[in-house]
């Protein structure tokens, strides 16, 4: 197999720190990769390969950071996103796709009644946090140390621009730990206007942690007592775990959704659902944005959603994850490595125990599943699409086989 190369990656890097902060910022910065491994900038995608601008193949484990969900240029979301485009995409007021997808979603949704739309995932959590206050007339919001729930000044991981103030009426408890956040409650009754928590722990760099037994619904219950708004953020998992909500699989009805990534196979939408009894304060919470009606996003959604269902594609991206999940993790047995291999399977995360923490292994492991054509990262959670095949695991199982014997070399 002929080495892989990044010529034309580094030149356009190069150019592009000329002229953007940083080159490329966020998420998607390839400084959280392995140096070297990785390519900076991509030309296209297919089902579950993509390629970069060097020519590169890859079969694709991040699906974008969570957005593609049935693989890429899905056949019958671009035909639904040709048709839409070819009357148009923005105009001065929704199309009736607007109408069409809130139905829609409220329909596979039980403890929705509502929905409203807007571009990304912190948009959406940062306005159900607004939605909370207004309606409980209280301040704070309770999310888990740790937790991501986007870019905004209250939860964004990273400290630089952020003041104290913008966090004054943020507190914090721990996942899986009811009594912590029973603590929290009782230390500031009366004040919690919401809790926002994720249906399992998928805090980047960290193993998964899915929600022991009881805590959700204890979660909820809480809540319930004490009047506040329960916000579950299925920014991530939405879509991946059920269709109804990733709430259904854990065995909670939350009072405000929020969906984005899978939502529409890689278009730029975003979604909060809602019961009834906050739709007033919904209405008198001012959220908008010029893009949010743009139609072409929500027609790859509705066909996205109703492909996903009818095509079943949830169970088959669990399928084709437990696959990856026993062969990696027998290779990881007959290499000598204790690994610990998290998350649910159609999102999965591994680390190497003997890392401690500091990604050292986990590293040259995806840095060699990288250069040999399989993309995974080292410090956030995978995703499995419905476009994997079992072609795809077998030549992946091939890859990891020698990314476990190139970490055992180096750490021997």
């Amino acid at each position: 197999m002929k080495p892989y190369t990044f010529d034309k990656s580094e030149a356009l890097m190069e150019r592009a720190r000329k002229v953007v902060p940083g080159g490329i910022y966020g998420h998607q910065n390839p400084i959280v990769l392995t140096k070297g491994a990785f390519p900076s900038f991509f030309e296209r995608g297919e089902g579950s390969h993509v390629w970069d601008v060097d020519g590169n193949e890859y079969i694709d484990y991040m699906c974008s950071y969570g957005p593609i969900v049935l693989g890429h240029r899905h056949p019958k979301v671009e035909e639904a996103v040709r048709r839409q485009s070819q009357l148009g995409n923005c105009f001065n007021a929704p199309t009736p796709l607007w109408v069409e997808l809130a139905e829609y979603l409220v329909s596979i949704t039980p403890c929705a009644d509502w929905a409203v739309f807007a571009k990304n995932g912190s948009d959406v959590c940062t306005w159900a946090t607004e939605v909370a206050r207004h309606a409980t007339g209280r301040k704070k919001i309770a999310m888990c140390a740790g937790a991501y729930h986007g870019a905004h000044a209250w939860c964004t991981p990273a400290p630089a621009g952020v003041m104290p103030e913008d966090r004054a009426n943020i507190v914090y408890f721990r996942f899986n730990d009811l009594q912590s956040l029973r603590n929290l409650v009782d230390e500031n009754h009366g004040e919690i206007a919401g809790v926002i928590v994720s249906p399992f722990r998928h805090d980047a760099g960290f193993d998964s942690e899915l929600p022991v037994e009881g805590f959700l619904p204890g979660v909820r219950d809480l809540c319930d007592r004490n009047g506040i708004v329960l916000i579950l953020d299925d920014v991530r998992a939405g879509f991946r775990l059920h269709m109804g909500g990733s709430g259904e699989l854990f065995g909670v009805r939350p009072d405000l959704t929020t969906y984005c990534k899978a939502i529409a196979n890689g278009y730029p939408l975003s979604a909060c659902l809602g019961r009834d009894s906050l739709r007033k304060a919904a209405q008198e919470v001012f959220f908008t944005g010029s893009y949010f009606t743009s139609a072409v996003p929500m027609a790859a959604a509705l066909a996205c959603l109703k492909e996903l269902q009818a095509g079943n594609g949830i169970e088959r991206m669990r399928v084709i994850g437990e696959k990856l999940r026993e062969g990696m993790l027998a290779q990881a047995r007959a290499a000598g490595f204790e690994v610990t291999y998290s998350g649910p399977p159609s999102m999965p995360y591994m680390t190497f125990k003997d890392d401690h923490g500091r990604h050292d292994r986990i590293k040259v492991f995806a840095g060699e599943c990288a250069r040999n054509g399989v993309y995974l990262a080292p410090r956030h959670n995978w995703f499995i699409s419905a476009a994997h095949s079992e072609e795809d695991i077998r030549r992946t199982l091939e890859v990891t086989e020698q990314a476990f014997a190139a970490v055992r070399k180096q750490f021997a």
